[in-house]
């Protein structure tokens, strides 16, 4: 879709001062000796400072910075465009320009690329320190008090009585542990140890013990004290 164009009377307005301060610094660049296209690029310097001291000065005040720098140039170039609308005025002759005003048209091109350097490039702002409070400690909020449990009384059953643990009857004593029997011992090994028994009185004229039997037939103790008691 299209936009209808409204016209503005303020842009208007600013579209035609515009073109009269322009013409009027090309003449008096003209007429200072400023011939072909550097008498067209006059107003076009002054007015682009003028444009950018205004801008550099609302930037530095959304920033809170001092703004001398930048209002110093705005006066330099509003009173060049002042200076060029009033000569032109008739106030001056256009055909015989004193020398100083010659040496002002020469000297304007080195200043106002100072002055726009100098706003182009003006100190960016430090940054601010970081703020090296502590923090502010939370405030607790208080909990409200409670409010409090009703009191309810529960009837209970009356606990049965523990039973007691029954005494076991005590265990009678135990009978002394009784006799091993005696080994059973093979005739044939009864016969043999006979004979070795007899041959041992014979030898040494005592009776044969079980530990001699036991180490001649070479059996074990319980098997020798039940033939050594069996030939006795």
């Amino acid at each position: 879709m299209f936009r209808t164009i409204r016209p503005d009377a303020v842009l208007v307005q600013a579209v035609i001062a515009g073109a009269l301060s322009f013409a009027h610094l090309h003449d008096l660049a003209a007429a200072a000796g400023q011939d072909g296209w550097k008498a067209w690029a006059y107003p076009v310097s002054v007015d682009l400072l003028l444009v950018a001291a205004w801008n550099r000065m609302r930037v530095l005040r959304a920033d809170d910075r001092p703004a001398g720098a930048a209002w110093t140039w705005f006066i330099i170039a509003l009173t060049a465009s002042l200076g060029a609308n009033i000569a032109t005025a008739g106030l001056l002759d256009l055909n015989a320009v004193p020398a100083w005003l010659r040496i002002l048209v020469a000297g304007w091109p080195a200043l106002a690329f100072f002055g726009g350097t100098l706003l182009a490039h003006s100190p960016a702002p430090a940054p601010a320190p970081p703020d090296s409070r502590p923090a502010p400690a939370p405030v607790a909020l208080a909990d409200p008090e409670p409010e409090p449990a009703p009191e309810i009384s529960v009837e209970r059953e009356p606990e049965p009585a523990p039973e007691l643990p029954s005494i076991a009857p005590p265990e009678p004593a135990a009978e002394p542990n009784p006799a091993p029997p005696a080994a059973t011992v093979p005739p044939a090994l009864l016969d043999h140890a006979r004979k070795v028994a007899d041959t041992h009185r014979a030898t040494t004229g005592t009776r044969i013990d079980s530990a001699t039997l036991r180490a001649r037939l070479g059996i074990p103790a319980s098997l020798a004290d039940s033939i050594a008691a069996q030939l006795a």
